[in-house]
């Protein structure tokens, strides 16, 4: 009798597996409203993510059926492993997912003498860096934050956590800084101002205040990214050419083919891990994917936010999806190999087209997208997987957050607000 009922629910829960990739499917082709109406029949429970998971599985099966003739047609479909991170092929532990960022609270603030505008992480999330329009730059130490923010909680062993965050303030900028990015593996600090310069820091000694190199430009820097192994770096201006420099010889390259540059200025660029191919986004509309090598368009997402500006893009760790947000308040999940959207994250900016540039990131496991809403200065966020709404939480700003950029390896994020302040958001573990 036992194994009666273990049979019978095994059997249950295939049914309900299948139904699933059944509907994840009918979402991947775009067919929504037949997806609806089954989910709501079978009662499928949480929502399903588009995904084709279930092409790849039939595919598979057809390969080895003893009695098949015909082998299935090649569909171009890859080894995928299944890596950390985002990957709608494949089913996912809910109950492994991150903590919600609507949990998070903030665990130190930085101010500045003017907008803070410009932020980012390091690599191994250990430092994060601050810009303004007064032209300073702030690096803090993360341990010291929250060290400051609790020090009951703090290691006696560790003497670094008693000095202040602020470990680096750095002037040698002449107007705002609009970017940040720190090297992927030396300790290096690229900075972009509309003063037309891109300027490289050495922040592993204390004394220096000044950029050990500068790049002039003719444009406003908009945005920067550099190569995944350091060499080169990518750069955005008010101008609709993307330069590609060589960090060591300062040496800088440009598509020669006219038609494939972007027909106004560059908001956002960023490499793939895998540094073959690298994104831009720009205020013609549009998105465009570049080959890492040629330095050549190689696609482009025409209209991607019903034609309005584009304000950010950010690669997936598994380079299968690219993520966006645009200024009618809407961030988009698209799949690199088809060019299309499979998810559109919806709901935040409810008076209509935004004012300022706010940008899409992820969260450090993918489980969730966050972006900040400009009227309520609060975080919307989502499950990455299938676009649920979760609970919005305020940013405790003054000002429209101008940058948020969450840590590649905590549970924190980071918020730059038009109040000169910086505020660095963290999830404690609970302590039992």
């Amino acid at each position: 009798m036992r194994e009666e009922e273990v049979d019978t629910k095994n059997i249950i829960k295939s049914r309900e597996l299948l139904y699933r990739l059944i509907i994840s499917q009918l979402l991947y082709d775009g067919h929504q409203n037949i997806a609806t109406n089954l989910s709501n029949i079978v009662m499928a429970e949480p929502a399903c993510s588009p995904s084709d998971r279930l092409l790849h599985v039939v595919t598979a099966g057809l390969e080895h059926e003893p009695d098949r003739k015909e082998r299935p047609v090649n569909l171009g479909i890859g080894n995928n492993s299944i890596g950390p991170g985002l990957d709608l092929e494949f089913e996912t532990d809910s109950s492994a997912a991150a903590p919600e960022p609507a949990q998070y609270e903030t665990a130190y603030v930085t101010s500045h003498k003017g907008n803070c505008r410009a932020g980012c992480f390091s690599a191994d999330g250990q430092l994060i860096a601050t810009g303004s329009v007064d032209a300073s730059i702030k690096i803090l130490d993360v341990d010291r934050m929250l060290a400051k923010s609790a020090p009951d909680e703090m290691d006696p062993s560790r003497g670094e956590q008693q000095g202040h965050p602020v470990i680096r303030t750095l002037y040698d900028h002449m107007e705002e800084v609009t970017c940040l990015e720190f090297h992927p593996r030396e300790p290096i600090l690229v900075s972009g101002s509309k003063d037309n310069t891109l300027k490289l820091f050495d922040i592993s000694k204390a004394s220096v205040k000044k950029a050990f190199k500068t790049i002039s430009e003719s444009e406003s820097i908009k945005c920067v990214s550099f190569h995944p192994a350091g060499d080169h770096i990518i750069v955005g201006t008010q101008h609709p050419v993307i330069r590609l420099y060589d960090v060591n010889t300062a040496q800088c390259h440009v598509c020669a083919i006219p038609s494939h540059q972007h027909t106004a200025a560059v908001t956002s660029l960023k490499w793939s891990a895998d540094a073959k191919v690298f994104a831009s986004a720009s205020r013609d509309g549009s998105i465009k994917l570049w080959d890492g090598v040629s330095n050549k368009c190689i696609n482009t997402f025409a209209k991607a936010h019903d034609g309005m500006e584009v304000c950010s893009v950010l690669f997936s760790k598994n380079g299968k999806y690219l993520l966006s947000a645009g200024k009618n308040s809407i961030c988009k999940l698209w799949e690199l190999t088809t060019s299309r959207c499979l998810i559109a994250y919806t709901g935040a900016g409810t008076t209509g087209k935004q004012e300022f540039e706010a940008q899409a990131v992820f969260n450090h496991t993918e489980d969730y997208v966050l972006f900040p809403d400009e009227v309520t200065t609060s975080l919307c966020a989502w499950n990455s997987r299938n676009a649920s709404r979760k609970q919005l939480m305020s940013l405790g700003h003054n000002g429209a957050v101008r940058l948020i950029a969450h840590s590649p390896t905590h549970a924190a994020f980071l918020t730059c607000s038009d109040d000169y302040r910086a505020r660095f958001w963290f999830r404690r573990t609970p302590t039992l």
